[in-house]
């Protein structure tokens, strides 16, 4: 696979696309076929590889523009013809610099682009018009009598000698680079620059002024700002007009540098800073979430509910163990008068989950339900059969608003009507028992979302000992830590005996590990 193509799947994985190994080798395949030549064949066939979702779709769409970006200069190189880079070069190769480039074309030394059997090498006036390139065809090393030039094995590793060696060989030279108007040649010196420095381990958005700086140190800035204070303790107006060019020159180059290392960022540190938010979002308190946190912790719901249904949609296949089933073994051999060379083996018939979910909706527990919620309607291919239940004082059903508004309306709407009561957890029990027992049967299981305090009301134990008894399991999720249940007018500790599970339950870690313990008792 070529160093190009392997890069930009990590820049798609690194933006949340799961591709396998083996859809990267189909990838490098298709790439091997169609080639770079044809921009939109390129992207469409990426597509069809490497995107499976319309999130990933969408994802490549971007990164795609991205990464496989032209400057004008490369534009206007694709209007002449007569060689081979030319004819690579109509908008398919990544532009020059982009990862695992040397010497612009997306390839290490020696290897032929996919599609390109002429292996795109610069042509001759480029050569000849770029100061990084000695009389005699060879490259300068850069750090050959170049003060402040790196080292020919400097960088991270990536390219060797020929990143560094395509850097300008003296502050003359890096001053014309700066000032020439030339994006495709400034554009192929700083990434190689750039290659050299590691930019691509960029991961957050605070690294960007260290790899800037890196990246100058490996053009050879500091030789420029050697000789720019050198000429400023001179008091000569030739020596100020050339510390203003030389400002110039690195004002340029430092915005040119900014530019390109925002690129990379995009393309391989925005999916690592956005994955290590939501790391630590999922182990926050969620009362302690604030506006921007909810809307990022939405996405971050999303996926942990689509891995739970994913994680308990697998088929657990009983393969030859178990109990044999005698009458589906003979009856399976009849055709081989009745000897056994079919076995059947007994399963375990599983229940299609089914959940009750009651959930106090005051103040304090509000921003609990809300994503207990989010969870379980994104689990609606895993759990079809789900009826929902709020209350503060007197209980209602509100899974049919749920299902047929818009989430966050349904959820403001809910609050502002029923979360406004004295909470009654007996009077809502009542309301259970008086209106949907019939909801709750030997395949349910009753999920209650509150902190049990009741106002010192009767909190109907009995009711809710029965619907123990009717119920599946019981699962009751606490906003508050075990420190406090039973404490004043809590009746935790009372409704805890008929409870088949019972936790505190504060992070939305805390939610999926419950709504997962939950489906595992229909697996």
């Amino acid at each position: 696979m070529d160093v190009a193509l392997a890069r930009y799947i990590r820049a798609l994985r690194a933006a949340g696309a799961e591709i396998s190994t083996a859809e990267a080798i189909d990838a490098a395949r298709a790439v091997a076929i169609v080639g770079y030549s044809e921009r939109t064949t390129l992207k469409d066939t990426l597509s069809v590889v490497l995107a499976k979702s319309e999130d990933e779709k969408a994802v490549h769409d971007r990164l795609f523009d991205l990464y496989f970006s032209r400057t004008e200069a490369q534009a206007r190189a694709d209007g002449k013809s007569g060689d081979a880079r030319t004819q690579d070069g109509a908008s398919g190769q990544p532009e020059a610099g982009q990862p695992g480039q040397q010497d612009g074309q997306g390839q290490n030394a020696g290897e032929n682009a996919p599609g390109d059997p002429q292996g795109a090498q610069p042509r001759g006036d480029e050569a000849a018009g770029d100061p990084s390139q000695q009389p005699g065809g060879q490259q300068a090393s850069g750090a050959a009598g170049a003060p402040g030039a790196p080292s020919s094995g400097g960088g991270s590793g990536q390219g060797g000698g020929a990143s560094s060696s395509a850097m300008p060989d003296s502050v003359d030279a890096l001053v014309a680079l700066a000032n020439s108007g030339d994006a495709d040649r400034l554009g192929r010196t700083i990434a190689r620059a750039a290659e050299a420095a590691g930019v691509d381990d960029i991961r957050f958005e605070s690294q960007t002024a260290y790899y800037v700086r890196r990246t100058l140190v490996h053009m050879g800035i500091e030789a420029l700002e050697e000789r720019m204070l050198g000429r400023m303790r001179e008091r000569t107006d030739a020596a100020r007009a050339e510390v203003q060019r030389l400002m110039d020159a690195r004002s340029s180059l430092q915005r040119q540098v900014r530019a390109h290392v925002a690129k990379r960022f995009e393309l391989f540190g925005r999916g690592a800073t956005d994955q290590f938010m939501n790391e630590v979002m999922v182990d926050r308190s969620i009362g302690q979430l604030g506006a921007r946190d909810i809307e990022r912790l939405k996405a971050v719901v999303a996926r942990m509910a689509k891995r739970l249904a994913v994680r308990h949609s697998r088929r657990r296949r009983i393969h030859e163990r178990g109990r044999l089933d005698l009458r589906r073994t003979l009856r399976a051999n009849a055709g081989y008068d009745g000897t056994p060379v079919e076995l059947v083996w007994k399963t375990r018939r599983k229940d299609r989950p089914k959940i009750v979910a009651v959930c106090d909706v005051s103040g304090s527990v509000a921003p609990y339900v809300r994503f207990l919620l989010l969870f379980l309607y994104a689990l609606n291919e895993k759990v079809t059969d789900l009826r929902t239940f709020a209350f503060s004082s007197r209980l209602q059903e509100v899974s049919q608003m749920l299902s047929t508004r818009d989430f966050e309306g349904a959820m403001r709407h809910i609050l502002d009507r029923i979360g406004g009561g004295s909470t009654d957890y007996g009077q809502a029990l009542v309301d259970l028992e008086a209106d949907h027992w019939d909801a709750i049967d030997g395949r349910t299981t009753l999920l209650i979302l509150g902190d049990g305090r009741s106002n010192n009301s009767d909190p109907r134990i009995d009711l809710f000992r029965e619907a123990a008894e009717r119920a599946k399991r019981v699962v009751w999720l606490s906003p508050e830590p075990p420190a406090r249940w039973g404490t004043g007018d809590s009746a935790l500790l009372r409704y805890r005996p008929f409870c088949s599970h019972l936790s505190y339950c504060a992070t939305p870690t805390d939610i999926e590990r419950a709504i997962d313990d939950t489906l595992q008792a229909y697996d």
